[in-house]
C-alpha cells in the first residue's frame, strides 16, 4: 500500500500544518551552557502500521548539530527516533538522494542550511504529489521509467570505425551540453511542476525533458530526428506551460524551462 502525498503552494493538502513552536533556550545544569533548541516537524507514515500519516515534532540542540537539514535528520534518527526513514548517500549535492520538501520548497537536505534566524519550526515533507513508500521516501519508479523512455545514451547509426576508441566532438559542441549534463535526477523540479502533478503518467516533466534535450544537442548522436519525433506529443512535451517552478527550485541552478522551450522550437522547425 502506498499513499499519495499532495502539496500545493506551501500548504499540505491533508491538513497536517501545525502551529510553529518558538525556540526554547534552556540552561544546562551540567556545564551551564545555553542550549539552542530548534524544532523540526516531520511527516511520518509507515505502511505496516494501520494509521493515517501524521506529523512528529523533534527538538534539536543546534549547538550540538551540523549546519544542514540532513545533519538534523541524522541527529534525530541516531539519538531520538531510529524509525525515521529517509534517503541519503553522498552528502555533497551529487547523488540527489535526499531530495525532499523543506519549509514549502523542494531541495536537497544536504545543501539546505538550517534556518537559525527563524523562531518557527522547520517543516519537512517528502517530495510533493508522489506516492510515499515510508516517511520521507517517495516512490521514484515512474520517474525513472520516464527517464528510461527517452533512451538516455549515445546512439550511433554507423558505430565505431576500426581502431576508434571514443566518439569525439569539438569544444564548441561540448559546451552546448553545459547546464544539462549536471542534472542529478533528484526530481525536485518535476515535483514542483503543477503540470507534472496532474499528468505524471503522461507528461515527462522538466527533469526528463531536459535530459532528452541533452541528447538531442549532442553532436555525436545520430538519432536527433527520431528523438524529436518521439517527444512531439500533446502530453509528453506540451503540458509544459512555462510556469518556471522547475528552474526556481533546481538545487544545481539549472534551467529545465529553457531546455523545454528549445525542444519545442526544434520540433516546430523539423515539422
Amino acid at each position: 500500500m502506498t499513499i499519495l502525498f499532495l502539496f500545493s503552494q506551501g500548504i499540505v493538502a491533508r491538513g497536517f500544518a501545525a502551529a510553529a513552536s518558538a525556540p526554547l533556550k534552556v540552561s544546562s545544569t551540567g556545564n551551564n551552557k545555553t542550549e539552542n533548541i530548534k524544532y523540526f516537524k516531520i511527516y511520518r507514515w509507515n505502511p505496516e502500521e494501520k494509521q493515517k500519516p501524521y506529523i512528529s515534532t523533534y527538538p534539536v540542540d543546534l549547538n550540538q548539530c551540523g549546519p544542514m537539514i540532513l545533519d538534523a535528520l541524522f541527529k534525530i534518527k541516531n539519538e531520538q527516533d531510529p524509525t525515521l526513514t529517509f534517503r541519503r548517500s553522498c552528502r555533497e549535492g551529487i547523488c540527489g538522494s535526499c531530495a525532499m520538501n523543506i519549509d514549502g520548497r523542494n531541495t536537497l537536505a544536504c545543501l539546505c542550511y538550517i534556518d537559525k534566524t527563524s523562531a518557527k519550526a522547520t517543516k519537512i515533507y517528502p517530495l510533493p504529489h508522489m506516492y510515499v513508500l515510508k516517511d520521507l521516501v517517495p516512490d521514484m519508479d515512474n520517474f525513472y521509467e520516464q527517464y528510461r523512455s527517452i533512451e538516455p545514451w549515445l546512439k550511433s547509426k554507423k558505430g565505431k570505425a576500426e581502431n576508434q576508441n571514443e566518439f569525439l566532438q569539438s569544444k564548441e559542441d561540448r559546451s552546448k551540453l553545459d547546464g544539462m549534463y549536471e542534472c542529478i535526477l533528484c526530481a525536485c523540479c518535476s515535483t514542483a511542476c503543477p503540470s507534472y502533478w496532474w499528468s505524471a503518467d503522461k507528461y515527462l516533466g522538466p527533469a526528463v525533458l531536459m535530459q532528452a534535450y541533452r541528447w538531442i544537442e549532442d553532436s555525436r548522436d545520430d538519432y536527433t530526428k527520431e528523438r524529436l519525433a518521439n517527444l512531439d506529443d500533446a502530453f509528453k512535451l506540451y503540458r509544459c506551460h512555462t510556469i518556471m517552478n522547475c528552474t526556481k527550485v533546481c538545487p544545481k541552478h539549472l534551467n529545465p524551462g529553457k531546455a523545454i522551450a528549445n525542444i519545442k522550437r526544434k520540433v516546430a522547425s523539423n515539422a
